[in-house]
Parts: C-alpha cells; sequence; structure tokens
C-alpha cells in the first residue's frame, strides 16, 4: 500500500508493533526481567512472534479395532485348534505364530473372563485414540472369581485408564 507524501512521493504506509520480549533463561521473566521491541511493520501484513507451521497438516487418525478385541478373537480361535486337535498343544501355537509361550498363555487368560465381559469386549466399537480397557489391565480381572469379575469390570470401565492392582506389583513381590 502506497500513500502520497510531500512532494507527491509515493511512500509506503507502516505502523509500529510492539513485542514483549523475556530477556535471560526460562523463568528470567518472573523477576520482571521483560523487555519490549518496537518493530515497523507494513500496514498490510499481519506479523506474528510464532512462525507459521509449514507443510501439510496431519490427516486426522483412521478408526481401528481396539488390540484387546483382536486378542480376544485370536483367543476364541486357539482354543478351538486346541480342542480341535490342530494344534496340540500351546508351544505348537507359540511356533505357529511366531510368539513366545508366554504371549499365548497371556492371550489364552482372557478366555477366564466372565463370558459378559467377553462380549462386551468383542462389541467395542473401532476408535481412533487408545480405548481404555487394554489386556494388560484385565489381567486382574480374569485371576478373579466369575462373580466377582462383573462389579470390578464395571467399576473398571467407570474409570477410564485406571489399571485394578491386586496388592504389590510382581517386580516389588520379587524385590523381599
Amino acid at each position: 500500500m502506497a500513500v502520497g507524501g510531500p512532494g507527491d512521493a509515493l511512500v509506503a504506509a507502516y505502523r509500529e508493533q510492539a513485542v514483549e520480549i523475556a530477556l535471560g533463561p526460562n523463568g528470567a521473566f518472573e523477576n520482571g526481567n521483560i523487555g519490549t521491541v518496537t518493530r515497523r511493520v507494513p500496514v498490510d501484513r499481519v506479523v506474528s512472534a510464532v512462525p507459521p507451521r509449514q507443510g501439510n497438516p496431519r490427516p486426522p487418525k483412521e478408526p481401528r479395532t481396539p488390540r484387546v478385541v483382536g486378542l480376544l478373537r485370536k483367543a476364541l480361535q486357539w482354543q478351538a485348534l486346541l480342542e480341535s486337535g490342530e494344534a496340540y498343544n500351546q508351544a505348537a501355537i507359540a511356533r505357529r505364530e511366531g510368539i513366545t509361550r508366554a504371549q499365548v498363555m497371556q492371550v489364552l487368560g482372557l478366555l477366564r473372563l466372565a463370558p459378559d465381559i467377553q462380549r462386551h469386549i468383542l462389541s467395542m466399537p473401532d476408535a481412533a485414540r487408545r480405548p481404555a480397557i487394554t489386556e494388560r489391565a484385565l489381567r486382574p480381572i480374569a485371576r478373579l472369581d466369575a462373580g466377582d469379575q462383573a462389579g470390578v469390570f464395571t467399576s473398571f470401565t467407570a474409570t477410564p485408564r485406571c489399571v485394578p492392582r491386586s496388592g504389590m506389583s510382581r517386580r516389588s513381590r520379587h524385590r523381599r
């Protein structure tokens, strides 16, 4: 933008912009160490102290089936393999899947959950965020009696991202 000035010469229109800055390391501004810088900026430009984001913004995350749903489905499939005799034991499943026997045991442990809890898990919708219910969080619930599981699971789902613990952790027990 240009404005006619004295002698009809074109002069760019500017405005003054004051920016406050902290002088010194983090937290120094709390002691009153604030300085002001004044700069001349063209009137038609918007100037920000924060640089604009470069590149394309991230696309939203695609909803995915929660991992615990897939693990419970896999446990049901493995149980069918064991019952039909296609897999001789859990070690055979581990070799077939390329995982450890401990992982097979943990996944098969989901089958100790009450049928209502299993149905709830299998009916979980796809989500873009990490679900509150994980296989690891369900392990202590699966160790309980079937009658106690429903109450603990209900309280667990009422407070998201809360892992129920039964006493001390495994590590603290071994350190004694």
